[in-house]
């Protein structure tokens, strides 16, 4: 074949090649449909009511079906609203109406916003609503992919949210650091010898602290990446709250950032985190009186008030923390939050109260020193073993007032400080004495550095019962050092007992403790 003619021949057969994968191109866009890469989320479960959360990567529209038989041949179909940009394609869609007392399938997907209306693939669920004769089970934990401890597969992923699976609990409370926003995750960790202890997977928002909007929105998605955590979500209702790793470590308004932030403004890195945290949170919206509010009851029938609690913001700037008047410094919940909190625990009819804080009220947790080297104090806290000062005065404050209403049977959960513990307040070993004995249990972290145990202020008398943390001078362990912990409460219905076991990442109980109702 002369040499002419092999290349027109060849010149047409690229044409024709190109034409075709042009036509696969096109035929590909046509029929392509939202994907769900973060799967879904089910939150602040409350009687007949359930938020269904999920994300799509486009303009799209959210779908929920749900029933009460597995093979949804009773189902229900419910229109969503729109997943636009604004909110990085995240849409949640309020349940109403639910049974009490069963078992509820859901399914979601997204149908997109172009003319041929592609929908993605629908994701699964499913959860069960608490009737009135069910006991109570739940779990709470905090601390998520902290201190550069991210999703190793190695390891297994983020097994903790495989292990709390498991005990199948009818809703979770994270008690805060949902995310580590000021914490770089690397492809790998290295011990001080240099060898590798740890491999990461990593993406770009993760690989600095996060600035932006977007690589807020980032550290959501990052953790979204694990199949624990998805299929957890799928299965059990979350409460979330969030505490100063979603921002910044230890943020207040006297926080000074380091030299790793070109943004130095704390409130506008707030502004940008608190956005990302309401767009991931599987979180009922309060509404247009307060949009970001965090703090709000959730009620489990006649056994159970959940009281979650907002210890991030609405406080004072972190100081000595010695103030022997209240006033803009002391702050801590904040007047208002005060308020509401105890005119709720006053009027509510549960036989238990549970109050679910992000940081422990007894215990001295630091945050460096001011300009003449005096301790700045993170907590509620003090270092200073006398009479209430400080933001105990707020504290002292609303023991107060609930010893004087009578109010029974509250239990204290938190989380913050990477270790379990059991503390029981009791005003015969206090400083000051003007409250009821009452329990505070800490579980954590879940899938972050273990740390501690922090020493004990004794304003408020707090006896340490139990404790299980890092042998002396270790810190910052690997989740594969096992000193992960969360919490899981059972709450009987004959005889009203409330018993919470401190459990590792293999759910084994490493403490236990029954409570009777008063």
């Amino acid at each position: 074949m002369p040499a002419s003619k092999r290349g027109r021949t060849l010149s047409c057969s690229l044409t024709s090649l190109a034409l075709a994968l042009s036509a696969c191109t096109t035929v590909h866009a046509e029929i392509s449909a939202p994907a769900m890469e973060q799967g879904i989320q089910i939150g602040d479960l409350a009687p007949g009511r359930a938020v269904i959360w999920s994300r799509s990567d486009r303009p799209a529209r959210m779908y929920v079906e749900y029933a009460y038989q597995p093979d949804f041949s009773d189902s229900k179909i419910v229109r969503g609203p729109h997943a636009l940009e604004g909110t990085d394609f995240t849409a949640r869609q309020d349940l109403a109406g639910l049974a009490d007392g069963k078992d509820v399938y859901v399914r979601v997907w997204f149908e997109d916003l172009t003319n041929a209306r592609n929908k993605s693939e629908p994701v699964e669920g499913r959860f069960r609503t608490i009737g009135k004769r069910d006991d109570i089970r739940f779990v709470w934990g905090g601390d998520t992919a902290g201190q550069g401890w991210g999703i190793n597969p190695a390891f297994g992923g983020m097994k903790m949210y495989e292990t709390m699976r498991q005990v199948q609990p009818q809703f979770f409370i994270h008690s805060g650091d949902n995310v580590y926003s000021d914490g770089p995750i690397f492809p790998e960790v290295k011990d001080a010898a240099g060898k590798v202890i740890w491999t990461n997977l990593v993406t770009p928002e993760v690989s600095k602290v996060a600035e932006t909007l977007d690589e807020f929105r980032g550290r959501y998605k990052y953790n979204l990446l694990d199949e624990n955590l998805r299929r957890f979500n799928a299965e059990v209702p979350q409460i979330g709250q969030w505490d100063d790793h979603e921002v910044v470590n230890n943020w207040s308004d006297s926080k000074v950032l380091d030299s790793r932030y070109t943004v130095k403004d704390v409130p506008l890195l707030v502004a940008r985190a608190g956005q990302a945290f309401h767009e991931y949170a599987p979180l009922r919206p309060y509404g247009a009186e307060e949009s970001e509010r965090v703090y709000r009851k959730l009620s489990y029938g006649p056994l159970l008030d959940v009281f979650v609690i907002d210890m991030r913001s609405y406080r004072g700037p972190n100081t000595a923390n010695l103030q022997t008047v209240e006033g803009t410094e002391t702050a801590f919940l904040g007047g208002a939050q005060i308020e509401w909190l105890k005119q709720e625990l006053k009027a509510s009819k549960a036989k238990w109260k549970v109050i679910a804080a992000d940081m422990p009220i007894g215990l001295n947790i630091g945050d460096g020193g001011d300009a003449q080297g005096n301790p700045r104090w993170e907590a509620v806290a003090n270092g200073d073993n006398g009479p209430a000062k400080g933001r105990e005065l707020e504290t002292s404050r609303l023991l107060s007032f609930i010893k004087k209403q009578h109010i029974q049977n509250i239990v204290w959960l938190t989380a913050d400080v990477h270790y379990a513990a059991a503390h029981y307040y009791d005003p015969e070993k206090a400083a000051t004495r003007d409250f009821a004995p009452f329990w505070e249990f800490v579980a954590g972290p879940l899938n972050a550095g273990s740390f501690g145990p922090n020493t004990t202020d004794g304003t408020f008398g707090p006896q340490v019962v139990f404790y299980k943390a890092p042998a002396p001078g270790q810190v910052n362990l690997p989740p594969s050092a096992g000193l992960q912990f969360f919490g899981e409460v059972n709450i009987d219905r004959d005889d009203e007992t409330l018993t919470v076991d401190l459990k590792d990442i293999n759910g084994v109980s490493v403490f236990s403790k029954t409570l009777q109702a008063d």
